[in-house]
């Protein structure tokens, strides 16, 4: 059983960094945190992999004074959807025409879904972000939604300050990506009664 679940867990970290390469090549809009890594990888001309990377390490830091405690899905998710990403961007090649890139996008929420219901499915941890909104809902009594609408927001309209892509992209996602968790999750939660010592997930950023 804990085999499957590392496998599932890992193949959906890689699959939401290809989701994210998706994104950037499709060029139409992403979700509010990677509208918020375009524009750092923009400003400091880093691959967007690593800009992931190192905000997802320096909001693993803001767990401390929330005295949230990581777990393996934590830290994998800090390395591994960087690398993910970086790679998926470097074997797939810019994408010109709009129609594509709109099929690529469409794509892009359809992976991004699949991808977030096997990692949280395997149960090994809430990633960086969101555990930054599950420490803040708890150290402060704030409803989950007002920390989430709140964090979202701001990292969006940072991002967008930045120069991240805002676009028709960040709508659908909003719109879509909250049904599509849903419909694709039961296919990949692994039942409580045959995990010991679960760790209850949350989404990934």
């Amino acid at each position: 059983m804990i085999a499957r679940r590392l496998l599932q867990l890992y193949i959906g970290l890689v699959l939401y960094g290809v989701s994210t390469a998706m994104f950037v090549r499709a060029n139409l809009g992403a979700d509010p945190w990677n509208v918020f890594h375009l524009g750092i990888a923009q400003i400091f001309s880093l691959n967007i992999g690593m800009v992931m990377i190192l905000v997802g390490a320096l909001v693993l830091l803001l767990w401390i004074p929330l005295r949230q405690k990581p777990g393996l899905g934590t830290i994998s998710n800090v390395v591994v959807l960087g690398l993910a990403a970086d790679a998926a961007l470097a074997i797939m090649p810019p994408v010109e025409s709009l129609v594509a890139r709109s099929f690529l996008l469409f794509a892009a929420i359809l992976v991004n879904a699949i991808a977030t219901g096997m990692y949280i499915g395997a149960g090994f941890g809430s990633g960086p972000r969101d555990g930054l909104m599950t420490g803040i809902n708890a150290r402060t009594g704030w409803s989950v939604r007002s920390v989430r609408t709140s964090i979202e927001l701001t990292v969006l309209l940072a991002g967008w300050l930045m120069g991240g892509t805002f676009g028709v992209g960040t709508v659908l996602y909003a719109l879509a990506i909250g049904p599509l968790i849903q419909l694709c999750l039961p296919w990949f939660r692994i039942q409580k009664h045959a995990q010991k010592n679960l760790v209850e997930p949350t989404i990934v950023p």
